[in-house]
């Protein structure tokens, strides 16, 4: 698939900004149940609840030990467990671990705060040996390790990083404009946890980004901080990729390479008992 097809098909124009939230959630359902492949040969799915949070466990075959917990982007707003099912079944199965999804609560109905006391449960309740979460939900990771007591390796999949404004984010892309960043993180910011940007949240890191993202620069410049900081940091940016491309690792080339190389980092931390 080109790059313009996957933002063609990924356009949410039908959902218009002024629509009501449930509207757009139930576009952007509507939008991954039509892309969710079938789940890998011999791969278990349940739905249960871990410290009353409702969750999805994926249990590949061949399952080693160690289970990592996936928070789910969305823009805070948007996005579930269903979602993102296509992601977290094949992180599963490439990592060879059990991944469990949080399907945490939602603005506005819910505050910031509550969505990350979600991720925190399930975190404190199941102590993972990795933490992923790509967008908002890379965002909630970042948070999730900077006020509790885990630690392990952290995964980050274009996330949303410091304080988002017109000076650090870099320029518009097709899927996610600085309007929307700026717009989604009013609703969330004042929740957020004040914390020092510049020190590491954990000190394993990985981190994927996709060049077409006014997410990307304020990352690249964070990665530096945490870095000087004493962080080993692990980066790549998959070329010409947009926001969102995560979705379609399958269908595009240069998002394959890019999920496949972050995988594989993931994997060879654990295995290095990072």
């Amino acid at each position: 698939m080109r790059i313009d097809d996957f933002i063609h098909q990924f356009s949410l124009a039908d959902a218009a900004a002024e629509a009501p939230v449930t509207a757009k959630r139930r576009a952007y359902e509507a939008l991954h149940a039509r892309r969710r492949a079938v789940d890998p040969a011999g791969m278990q799915v349940r739905n249960e609840r871990i410290a009353d949070v409702k969750v999805r466990r994926f249990q590949p075959a061949h399952c080693r030990t160690g289970v990592v917990v996936y928070l789910h982007g969305g823009g805070w707003n948007l996005g579930s467990v269903d979602s993102h099912h296509g992601i977290t079944a094949d992180l599963a199965e490439r990592l060879r671990r059990e991944v469990i999804s949080v399907d945490y609560r939602l603005l506005p109905e819910a505050s910031y705060a509550e969505a990350l006391a979600d991720c925190q449960a399930v975190v404190e309740t199941t102590a993972p040996v990795a933490v992923i979460g790509d967008s908002a939900g890379g965002r909630l990771a970042i948070d999730v390790a900077h006020t509790g007591e885990w630690q392990g390796v952290l995964g980050l999949i274009y996330p949303v990083v410091g304080t988002p404004t017109l000076d650090t984010l870099g320029a518009d892309a097709p899927l996610l404009s600085r309007a929307d960043v700026l717009s989604l993180w009013q609703a969330a910011a004042p929740d957020v946890p004040a914390i020092d940007t510049e020190r590491p949240p954990a000190m394993t890191i990985e981190a994927l980004a996709v060049e077409r993202d006014p997410l990307t620069l304020p990352l690249e410049r964070t990665i530096g901080s945490w870095r000087q900081a004493g962080a080993s940091v692990g980066y790549r940016c998959a070329p010409d990729m947009v926001h969102s491309a995560l979705h379609g690792h399958a269908e595009l080339p240069l998002m394959q390479i890019a999920w496949q190389d972050f995988c594989q980092a993931i994997e060879g931390r654990l295995d290095d008992g990072a």
